[in-house]
C-alpha cells in the first residue's frame, strides 16, 4: 500500500498545478508571517530602512508577474505544439514535467499571489509600521528569486520544444528507466522460468480494467505471499497493454478474498509513462526518427543523431550488473526482452530510412557498435538487424554503387558476410 501511494505522490508531484500550488500556498504564508514577526521588530527599524517603499514595490511585482506569467505560458503552448509536430506527441510528457520549467513557472505564480496577499493585507491596515519591516525583507528575497527565475528561463526558452533538446530528454528518461530495470531485471523478485498454467492450484488473475500497466507494486506482492505455500507468477510488465480477458497474474496458494488486494498491485492507465517502461523510451526515440525521415520533413541528419542515442541507451544491456538480491522470494516476474529492445528501435527505423544511405550506413555502423559490446544476445540481435537492414536496402536503393557501400559498411562492421550481396 505504502508503495502505491508512493508511485501515486510521484505522479502527481509531476503536475504542473502541483507545484504551482505549493508555490502559491508559500507566497500567502510569507506575505502573512509579517504578522507574527512584527512584535519582535524594534520600533526605531522602520524609520531607518524606510520600510513604507514596499507599497510601490509590491505593486510593480504584482503586476509585472502575472504579465510574465501569462506570456510565458504562451511560450509553453507554443513549444508544446512545436514538439507535437516536429518530434513526437509521446514526448510532450517529459516537456510537461520538467522541474527547471515548472519551478520557473511556480515562482512567477507564487510571487504574484504573495504581492497580492500584501498589498490586501496593507490596505487593510494589518501590518503596522513593524509589519512593514518584516513584509519588506520577505520582498527583497522574493525579487532576488524571481530575478534567479528569470534568467534561469532565459536559459531554458534556448531549448524549449527544439528536436535536439526533446530527443535529448526523452534518452535521459530511457536511460534512467532501463538503469533500474538492470539493478532489478525481475522487479525485485526471482526469475518467471516455467509456465504458470501448468503448476497445480495456480489460479489466473485478471485485469481489472483496459489500458497499460503502468507499474507493479511489488512490496503489496511480497506481503501477500509471505506464507510459504504461496506464490505469484507475473505475466506482464510496466508497458504491456491488457484488459479483463487477459491474465496479468497467476497466484499459488492464494485465496479468492485477497484478489482484490492482488489486482490493486497492478496500477493501469490509459497512457504509458517513462518511469518503469524502458521500452516505452525506446519507442519514442524510433518515433522521432522515424518522423524526421518522413517526406514531409526529410531530416536524415535527426535520425542519424537518434540512432547514436539509441545505442548509447541499449549499451546498457550490455554493462555488467551486481547480482540481484530478490527482496521478494515468492515473487516470480518475466525479464526484458534484449530482442524486443532492438526490435522497437531499429525495425521502424530501418524501415523508414532504407531509401536513404546515409541511415543505412549509420544503421549498420551502430549495430555493429552493439555487436561488439560483448553479451551474446546483444550481439546476436544486432546480427540479425543488421542482416534485416541489410535487405531493406537493397530492396529500396535504387543506385547499385549506393548498395555496394552499404555492404562495405556491414563488411566493415564484421557482423555479416555481404560478399554474396556485393556480387549482385
Amino acid at each position: 500500500m505504502i508503495e502505491r501511494w508512493k508511485w501515486f505522490l510521484i505522479r502527481i508531484s509531476k503536475r504542473p498545478w502541483f507545484r504551482a500550488s505549493l508555490y502559491s500556498v508559500l507566497g500567502i504564508a510569507t506575505a502573512l508571517v509579517a504578522l507574527l514577526a512584527a512584535p519582535y521588530i524594534p520600533d526605531d527599524v522602520p524609520t531607518k530602512i524606510g520600510s513604507d517603499a514596499v507599497d510601490n514595490i509590491l505593486g510593480v511585482l504584482a503586476s509585472s508577474m502575472l504579465a510574465v506569467t501569462t506570456f510565458s505560458l504562451s511560450i509553453m503552448v507554443a513549444a508544446y505544439g512545436s514538439a507535437t509536430n516536429n518530434v513526437t506527441p509521446r514526448a510532450i510528457s517529459l516537456l510537461v514535467e520538467d522541474p527547471t520549467t515548472q519551478n520557473t513557472l511556480s515562482t512567477f505564480v507564487g510571487s504574484f499571489i504573495f504581492s497580492l496577499v500584501g498589498i490586501i493585507a496593507l490596505s487593510t491596515g494589518l501590518y503596522g509600521k513593524n509589519g512593514r519591516v518584516v513584509l519588506f525583507a520577505a520582498t527583497i528575497i522574493v525579487v532576488v528569486l524571481v530575478v534567479y527565475a528569470l534568467l534561469r528561463w532565459i536559459d531554458q526558452l534556448s531549448g524549449l520544444g527544439r528536436v535536439a533538446e526533446t530527443t535529448a530528454r526523452v534518452e535521459r528518461a530511457a536511460t534512467q528507466a532501463l538503469c533500474q530495470r538492470m539493478e532489478q531485471p525481475y522487479l525485485g523478485g526471482l526469475p518467471l522460468e516455467v509456465d504458470p498454467k501448468a503448476l497445480p492450484g495456480a489460479r489466473p488473475l485478471y485485469a481489472r480494467k483496459i489500458g497499460f500497466v503502468q507499474h507493479i507494486d511489488m512490496p503489496a506482492l511480497g506481503e501477500l505471499t509471505q506464507a510459504e505455500d504461496r506464490a505469484v507468477y507475473i505475466c506482464v510488465l510496466p508497458g504491456i497493454f491488457v484488459e479483463p480477458s487477459q491474465p496479468v497474474a497467476w497466484s499459488v496458494g492464494i485465496g479468492e478474498d485477497c484478489d482484490d488486494a492482488l489486482r490493486d498491485a497492478f496500477i493501469i492507465g490509459a497512457q504509458r509513462t517513462f518511469e518503469r517502461d524502458p521500452r516505452y523510451g525506446i519507442i519514442v526515440m524510433a518515433e522521432v526518427a522515424s518522423r524526421a525521415l518522413s517526406p514531409g520533413i526529410n531530416d536524415q541528419g535527426t535520425a542519424v543523431d537518434v540512432i547514436g542515442r539509441g545505442v548509447r541507451v541499449l549499451s546498457h544491456l550490455s554493462r555488467p550488473t551486481p547480482p540481484e538480491d530478490p527482496k521478494f522470494d515468492r515473487v516470480f516476474a518475466p525479464g526484458l526482452s534484449v530482442a524486443d529492445m532492438l526490435d522497437d528501435f531499429f525495425t521502424p527505423i530501418a524501415r523508414d530510412g532504407a531509401a536513404i544511405i546515409e541511415v543505412c550506413i549509420r544503421l549498420q555502423q551502430a549495430l555493429a557498435s552493439l555487436g561488439r559490446l560483448g553479451d551474446a544476445a546483444v550481439a546476436l540481435a544486432a546480427n540479425r538487424h543488421a542482416s534485416m537492414a541489410l535487405r531493406r536496402a537493397e530492396a529500396a536503393l535504387t543506385m547499385p554503387d549506393d548498395y555496394q557501400r552499404v555492404c562495405q559498411a556491414a563488411d566493415t562492421a564484421g557482423l555479416l558476410d555481404t560478399s554474396n550481396q556485393q556480387g549482385k
